[in-house]
């Protein structure tokens, strides 16, 4: 089994000092990294965030969770994140998705286009990525992007490239990462732009993993799975029963699709209970689903987890 790495995010906005604070923080409390959401109007940007954290720590890592690749030109990114990791001396996770909130879409004028298109160019963004990251020159004559011969420079300190993570709920985009990532992310499916209950179970993602089993073929035993909280946040209680009842009554009403108490409690997706109980729900998805990274939220909310299993 791989050892446990367990991922935080700051949260809000902070000035550089308070932002090298929290990382340091983090660092000191075994996390692997920070992480930082990619959305415009609601955050800050998250390259140079990760910047301030790297150069603000010694051994933890930094990535966007998850980079869209609609807001980014491929080969611009690659420089960037590059420079990262050549900055860090390779501390630089790619964590890089499709795109889904489209609201931000509208208000900026983006083409939202189907699902199909968008895993599309997320293809070629990856392969672009990679052919940047290479020695020498690259081209890709794509749907959606040309490159001709360019030499991207500086080249990342890890080699062949940083690990990349790509995460969905749908098939596509999960097959894709199974084929191209290093690392899974095991989201929710997307339901009139929440997440979909009915695709949060672990019946679902014993699913999932089937379709990442089958696309990644010989590299699947190379690959890492990745779960995040989703829905709702992170609830340290010792009434696990009580909280997970409140959680079914929010999604009927939300979704009009009901999860028992039990669906709720073993959820991949829904982190409830006491300090105690989500210690022992992160050992279980690791023996039962070989989940062994974590994006947990906030730094100190479930701290003891981290300190307990971090590593191990």
């Amino acid at each position: 089994m791989r050892p446990f790495r367990f991922l935080a995010h700051p949260g809000g906005s902070h000035s550089g000092k308070q932002l090298g604070e929290v990382a340091r923080r983090a660092e000191g409390l075994g996390y692997s990294g920070l992480v930082f959401p990619d959305h415009l109007g609601m955050q800050m940007s998250p390259i140079p965030a990760m910047a301030t954290v790297l150069a603000a720590t010694e051994s933890l890592r930094a990535a966007p969770f998850v980079l869209n690749v609609d807001l980014h030109q491929p080969a611009v990114l690659a420089q960037d994140l590059a420079s990262l990791d050549v900055l860090s001396g390779g501390r630089v996770d790619i964590a890089i998705g499709a795109g889904w909130n489209k609201p931000e879409y509208d208000a900026t004028g983006l083409s939202f286009d189907p699902t199909g298109t968008r895993v599309e160019r997320l293809t070629e963004a990856v392969a672009i990525l990679k052919g940047c990251f290479g020695d020498g020159a690259y081209s890709l004559a794509g749907d959606h992007y040309t490159i001709t011969d360019f030499n991207s420079q500086p080249k990342p300190v890890q080699r062949p490239h940083p690990p990349f993570f790509i995460g969905g709920g749908g098939r596509r985009t999960l097959e894709l990462a199974a084929r191209q990532a290093n690392v899974v992310g095991f989201a929710p499916r997307l339901l009139k732009g929440a997440a979909d209950p009915r695709s949060m179970t672990f019946e679902a993602t014993v699913e999932k993993m089937e379709w990442v089993r089958t696309a990644a073929g010989d590299r699947f035993e190379e690959l890492e799975f990745n779960a995040y909280p989703s829905g709702v946040p992170v609830t340290v209680t010792d009434d696990l029963h009580g909280e997970a009842g409140k959680v079914v009554d929010f999604f009927r009403k939300q979704s009009g699709h009901e999860l028992t108490v039990e669906e709720v409690i073993d959820s991949p997706h829904l982190f409830i209970g006491s300090i105690d109980r989500l210690t022992e729900k992160f050992v279980e998805l690791r023996e039962r689903l070989g989940i062994s990274s974590f994006m947990v939220g906030d730094v100190d909310e479930l701290a003891p987890v981290v300190e307990r299993l971090a590593g191990t």
